[in-house]
């Protein structure tokens, strides 16, 4: 029998109604969307479930919703006595995912993501910065795309999702010429992202700064369970660097096709996408074919996934 890992999406997952069905039947996950209520001031319940989908795309808004939907669609699975061996989280996921693992206490984790949208927001003006997707291209193709681009301003790789599809971000005229060139080099297609910040870029360096000084105050406890982190692509050796490794993921690529490399030699073959969305799991199928994607995100999908994980 092969190890499960559950795996946690970032932003660009969300959607009006995360959640609902399972906070509706699972009376631990309602109080998880009850806590973060209490710890943020508002009513998370009437955010996921009736505001709408640009005042979802507000990052601000994004990070704390999907976390709390995330962690909301873990419950059942826990009350089912089904621990993962590891966990991991695309960007923002990786916080879900050290909730889960006992690292951060939600209602630290929910608070310090709201104010990471806001870092995040503010540390580029509107207009200033662009992110776009390039597909089909190498890794060393797109990094050497962003050299050569970067005559015109920052432009650097952001997040490494899979074989033949890695985001790019930084200021708009480098992004702009960084997808000319990867044209030219054969890439399948280069798209503009409708992204409100040019992330996981060295513009984002003063959102991390600003981050670290939030996480001062925060506690941070013995993982329960292994994360990898998407820094490193790596576990997460120590308690010790989980700070340091959190501020730094603001700024630094997103490698998440090196997370679930490490997964899979870890002995991964169950990857369990909880939360909003399936697109981790497409990723996952992308980087390993054999791998098994499940996913809880509603009542249908986590009966599914229940019934896979105990055959």
């Amino acid at each position: 029998m092969g190890k499960i890992a559950f795996i946690f999406p970032g932003q660009g997952a969300q959607y009006v109604g995360m959640a609902k069905e399972i906070s509706e039947s699972c009376q631990a996950s309602g109080k998880i969307i009850d806590d973060a209520s209490d710890a943020l001031g508002f009513d998370m319940r009437k955010m996921l479930f009736e505001s709408d989908d640009e005042t979802l795309k507000i990052t601000e808004n994004t990070q704390p919703a999907i976390l709390t939907a995330s962690i909301a669609c873990a419950q059942p699975l826990i009350e089912a006595g089904i621990k993962p061996d590891y966990t991991a989280g695309l960007s923002l996921g990786e916080y879900s995912a050290h909730v889960l693992s006992g690292s951060l206490d939600f209602k630290d984790a929910v608070k310090l993501v709201r104010k990471r949208g806001k870092y995040m927001q503010e540390a580029v003006p509107a207009g200033k910065g662009s992110t776009a997707a390039i597909l089909g291209l190498s890794r060393e193709d797109v990094l050497e795309v962003c050299q050569k681009a970067s005559a015109k301003g920052v432009v650097e790789a952001a997040n490494f999702n899979c074989p033949g599809q890695i985001v790019i971000a930084g200021e708009a005229e480098a992004v702009n010429e960084a997808m000319r060139l990867a044209t030219e080099k054969g890439a399948k297609r280069a798209i503009l992202l409708n992204v409100s910040a040019p992330f996981h870029c060295s513009l984002l360096k003063p959102a991390g700064e600003k981050l670290a000084q939030e996480l001062e105050g925060v506690n941070v406890n013995k993982m329960t369970i292994p994360v990898v982190t998407n820094v490193t692509g790596k576990l997460i050796s120590s308690e010790n660097e989980i700070k340091e490794l959190l501020v730094k993921q603001v700024s630094s690529s997103v490698l998440w096709e090196d997370c679930v490399r490490t997964l899979i030699d870890l002995g991964v073959d169950t990857f369990v996408e909880i939360g909003p969305g399936k697109v981790l799991s497409g990723f996952i199928k992308k980087v390993e074919k054999t791998a098994r994607a499940l996913n809880v995100e509603d009542n249908a999908s986590l009966e599914e996934t229940l019934k896979a994980l105990k055959s």
